[in-house]
C-alpha cells in the first residue's frame, strides 16, 4: 500500500514538473511571438563604371638626341625654360658643314652659265643634301613646351642619338588604360573619367574619353584589350607626367536608392507604407521590387531610418537579417548593374501585400 502512494506521489510529482515546464515554454514563445523585429533603411551607391589604372603623360614629349656627332659649341636653355617651336636648343661645332655648303654654292654660281639643266638640278640637290647637315648639327624645339630636364654642356662630344634632355607641352595630360574586349561596347567620346592620385590624396580630378583604336591587343596574360585614350585638360600642380592614378569611366551617372527589406512594408488599402520605430509614425512610401527580399524605396525614406515589420516570411525556416541590406556603394568593374539583381518577387508581389505595381 505505501509502494503504491509514493508512486502516486511520484506521477503527481513529474506531472506537476511537466505542467510548470509547459507553462514556461507557452510563455517564452508567448513573449518571442509579440517582440518587434526591426529593419534599417539603407542607402545604396549604384555606380555603373568601369575601373582603371595607369599613369599619365605630357601632352607632348620630345627626347632631346644629337642627329650626328659632334662637340657641343652652344647650349641655349637650361632646365624649366620656356621654348618656342623651332628655337635651337643645343648647337654642335658646323665649321665643316658650312665650309662644304659655300664651296657647292660657289660651283653652281661659276657654272649657272655654262651647265645644262640636268647638271644644275644635280648641284641644287646636293646643295639641298649639304643644308640638311648643316641643319642636323643643331637640336631644335619641335613644339612650344618647357625644357624639362637638359644635362649637357659646351665642349661635350656627342655621338649620333645620344639622349641630353626632354623637352615636354604640359598644357594637359594624357593617358592609355587598358578596357577588356566586354566595355569596349560602352565607350563613348567624351565621358567622364575621374581619377585617383597617390600624390593627391583623396581628391578626384576629372577628365575625359579622346577615342579609342579600331584593333584590340592580347595582353601578355593572354586578355584581349583595347587602350583608351582619356585627357586631362585641368590638372593641379601637384601632379606631374607619369604619375600613376586609379580612376573609373561613368558609363552612366552615380546614383544612390534607398533600401530596405520588404518585410518593411505594410499595405493599407493597396498603398504602402511604413512604420518608424521612433515614434512609431506611419508614413507613407513609393517603392519597386529590388530582388526577392529588398524593396528600393522612391519616396517617403531618405536613408537611415529604423522601421518596424509589417509583414512577416511565408514560408517557414527563413533567417533574415533583421538590419536589412548593408549600406555602401555597388559597383561593377565591368561597367554592368552595380544591384544584386533586381527583379521581381515570387509571385508578382510582396508579402502581405498587393499584387505587381
Amino acid at each position: 500500500m505505501k509502494r503504491k502512494i509514493k508512486i502516486i506521489i511520484i506521477c503527481i510529482a513529474v506531472l506537476l514538473v511537466i505542467g510548470a515546464g509547459l507553462f514556461v515554454l507557452k510563455t517564452l514563445l508567448s513573449k518571442k511571438g509579440s517582440e518587434k523585429v526591426y529593419y534599417t533603411a539603407n542607402l545604396e551607391t549604384y555606380e555603373n563604371i568601369i575601373e582603371i589604372s595607369g599613369t599619365v603623360a605630357a601632352a607632348q614629349e620630345q627626347t632631346l638626341q644629337a642627329r650626328s656627332a659632334g662637340t657641343v659649341t652652344a647650349v641655349y636653355v637650361k632646365a624649366s625654360d620656356k621654348v618656342k617651336k623651332g628655337d635651337v636648343i643645343i648647337q654642335l661645332d658646323d665649321s665643316e658643314q658650312l665650309y662644304n655648303l659655300e664651296k657647292q654654292e660657289y660651283n653652281m654660281a661659276t657654272k649657272k652659265l655654262t651647265a645644262s639643266a640636268r647638271e644644275l638640278k644635280l648641284l641644287e640637290t646636293e646643295r639641298n643634301s649639304l643644308l640638311q647637315k648643316v641643319e642636323d648639327r643643331k637640336v631644335i624645339a619641335t613644339f612650344d613646351g618647357i625644357i624639362a630636364d637638359l644635362d649637357v654642356a659646351v665642349g661635350d662630344s656627342l655621338e649620333a642619338k645620344d639622349t641630353v634632355g626632354t623637352l615636354v607641352n604640359i598644357d594637359y595630360l594624357t593617358a592609355e588604360v587598358e578596357v577588356t574586349e566586354t566595355d569596349v561596347s560602352k565607350l563613348k567620346v567624351g565621358q567622364t573619367v575621374n581619377f585617383t592620385f597617390p600624390a593627391y590624396g583623396n581628391k578626384s580630378v576629372t577628365g575625359y574619353v579622346t577615342g579609342w583604336p579600331a584593333i584590340g591587343e592580347i595582353t601578355s596574360r593572354g586578355a584581349t584589350v583595347v587602350k583608351a585614350k582619356l585627357r586631362i585638360d585641368e590638372y593641379p600642380e601637384e601632379i606631374l607626367p607619369n604619375f600613376s592614378f586609379t580612376g573609373k569611366i561613368e558609363i552612366s551617372p552615380t546614383e544612390q536608392y534607398v533600401v530596405v527589406s520588404r518585410y518593411a512594408i505594410g499595405y493599407e488599402n493597396k498603398e504602402p507604407y511604413v512604420v518608424l520605430a521612433k515614434g512609431n509614425e506611419k508614413i507613407s512610401v513609393k517603392v519597386q521590387p529590388y530582388g526577392n527580399e529588398y524593396v528600393k524605396v522612391l519616396e517617403g525614406l531618405e536613408g537611415g531610418e529604423v522601421l518596424i515589420q509589417q509583414t512577416t516570411p511565408k514560408r517557414s525556416g527563413m533567417n533574415r537579417n533583421r538590419n536589412g541590406s548593408g549600406s555602401g556603394s555597388q559597383r561593377n568593374g565591368s561597367g554592368g548593374n552595380g544591384s544584386s539583381g533586381a527583379g521581381g518577387f515570387p509571385g508578382g508581389g510582396f508579402p502581405g501585400g498587393p499584387g505587381p505595381m
